[in-house]
């Protein structure tokens, strides 16, 4: 039987920096996007705009946060494992990019006319 080691999955070697810079850079200009055309989420029906705005929220949330996964100093503080352990979950490498792939997929769509 294989054991993973948990830490480095759940730890801060789990999203690479040029990753977390890209998502920082990618959430960012998604919120002021956001700002300045709001009919992209607002002229949905009420489902669709809570799917959309509980995506939106995860994928922009995370992204702004995503550098808080990265200490300054060489080791983390104490309880920062425990503390950060939602983020480090939420921006696990797999998901985060795919949901704001989707995220930004769709929001084109919905801006060219398609949806």
């Amino acid at each position: 039987m294989i054991r993973r080691n948990r830490s480095r999955w759940l730890g801060v070697s789990n999203v690479p920096w040029g990753m977390a810079a890209l998502a920082l850079g990618a959430s960012a200009l998604l919120a002021v996007w956001l700002l300045l055309e709001p009919w992209l989420i607002s002229g949905l029906t009420l489902p669709a705009r809570v799917l959309m705005v509980g995506l939106g929220l995860w994928v922009v949330g995370v992204g702004l946060a995503l550098p808080l996964c990265y200490p300054l100093v060489t080791a983390p503080p104490v309880g920062a494992s425990r503390m950060l352990m939602w983020l480090r979950r939420a921006s696990a490498v797999p998901w985060y990019p795919l949901a704001l792939a989707t995220f930004v997929t769709l929001l084109l769509a919905r801006y060219i006319g398609v949806i």
